[in-house]
């Protein structure tokens, strides 16, 4: 076998590889000889097929799937010979045709960089810890309530966070909505459901009122005749309801799987819930963290434009509706973001490769459970993972994530921050 490499960009090569016409001819004799045992025509006794006949129906398929087999065999052999390590499959060139008693083909691919000495005791990392406490246990416990919340009808005044269900019709400029008629809608108040100026006007009124008033509609409502309009509007009240929570005890603790209704028990739950959420929450935060400060480090690294494009296919693609074909300059829009992304990637994978560090079982199998804890049959979930291997794949390259991230964290210049649970579950934006 013949091998030799042209460099077509920083990143891209091409490598030529040739090998002998006979080693294709006799791995095609040996497959047609193999059907002939195996194969079952009609007209023919089993193992008695003419090679002939096979030659005529199947030599041509035989022939593809012997020349695929032997590219995909050549080229890792080849790529190893080299030292290369692609980051896609290559693009295949060939005519499949002998040619001075050899066949040969080009594959055209891009490697992994070379890769600075990476020391991350020059980053300045900020890790936020906390915990959780009590009050966010309680606090947890009354958004469970709320959830199962019922509603009785009332007769005084709306309040906040009482549902109200109401007609209307608004008028802006020569628009009006509904054509004719009133349209109906209703809301919880203060749920954030509806815009405050239009809780507000339906806040102390009565089943059965009718009224007007202007209404000045928000800038994103979603009739773009009334955004970011002031509106004539009637209505017309039909009726109020009050919350009604539930009691804590036996029986709305078994709302939630416990099944002796036990409240010690229920808290219990509660807490291991908020904890797994919170430990997710921070290590995320700590892996973007990590990853930023990667990035920022290494901008000029030399990243391969496969892995960028595909990054920024799919940050573009969570900005189009489902099914939609993804507009090119939202792909081009995306790419700054993308190719510091691969950097934090590549980078995260060099250290790993560099520190040795290996995958810990016991956290794959830590957050396989976490992830099935959320289904109603966990072990078929489990069983799912261990089954499909990309499933488990995925989940074990995320485990590997964290461990780099805590790995840096723990050899760089690194500011502990304590922070409440509600501080890291719910940041609020300057």
């Amino acid at each position: 076998m013949q091998v030799s490499v042209e460099n077509v960009g920083k990143l891209e090569r091409k490598l030529t590889v040739k090998f002998p016409a006979d080693r294709f001819e006799s791995q095609v004799s040996a497959r047609i000889a193999e059907m002939g045992r195996t194969v079952r025509l009609k007209g023919f006794r089993p193992g008695k097929v003419p090679t002939t006949v096979i030659q005529q129906r199947f030599g041509d398929q035989v022939r593809g799937e012997v020349l695929s087999d032997l590219i995909g065999s050549t080229l890792r052999e080849a790529v190893a010979q080299e030292n290369l390590r692609p980051v896609a499959n290559p693009s295949i060139n060939t005519t499949g045709r002998p040619e001075g008693g050899e066949i040969a083909y080009t594959a055209t691919f891009e490697i992994m960089p070379e890769f600075p000495e990476v020391d991350v005791a020059k980053l300045e990392v900020s890790r936020p810890v906390a915990e959780v406490g009590d009050a966010d246990i309680e606090k947890m416990i009354e958004t469970l309530r709320l959830q199962r919340r019922s509603f009785d009808e009332v007769e005084r005044a709306s309040a906040d966070g009482d549902f109200v269900m109401f007609e209307y019709s608004a008028q802006a400029g020569d628009y009006r909505f509904p054509a004719e008629g009133l349209e109906r809608a209703g809301s919880v108040l203060g749920s954030g459901n509806l815009f405050k100026a239009l809780d507000d006007v339906l806040t102390g009124r009565k089943a059965d009122e009718e009224f007007d008033a202007d209404v000045e509609f928000p800038a994103d409502f979603r009739n773009e005749n009334l955004a970011g309009k002031t509106a004539q509007c009637h209505f017309k009240i039909i009726k109020v309801q009050e919350p009604k929570l539930p009691e804590v005890n036996a029986e709305f603790a078994q709302l939630f799987g416990i099944a002796d209704g036990d409240l010690e028990h229920f808290r219990k739950e509660v807490r291991a819930n908020l904890e797994r959420e919170l430990k997710a929450t921070l290590m995320a935060r700590l892996k973007s963290e990590v990853a930023e400060k990667l990035a920022d480090a290494y901008p000029e690294l030399d990243v391969p434009n496969v892995m960028v494009q595909s990054e920024a296919h799919g940050l573009a693609q969570g900005s189009v509706p489902r099914g939609q074909q993804v507009p090119p300059q939202l792909v081009e829009a995306a790419a700054p973001i993308a190719r510091k992304r691969v950097i934090a990637g590549l980078l995260m994978g060099e250290i790993a490769r560099k520190q040795s560090l290996v995958i810990d079982r016991s956290r794959v199998a830590e957050q396989l459970a976490a992830i099935a804890s959320t289904y109603e049959e966990p072990e078929k979930v489990v069983e799912l993972y261990n089954r499909d291997p990309q499933l488990m794949s995925g989940l074990q390259n995320r485990v590997m994530e964290d461990q780099v991230a805590e790995w840096v964290a723990d050899h760089a210049t690194t500011t502990v921050h304590n922070l409440s649970f509600d501080e890291v579950m719910r940041p609020v934006s300057a």
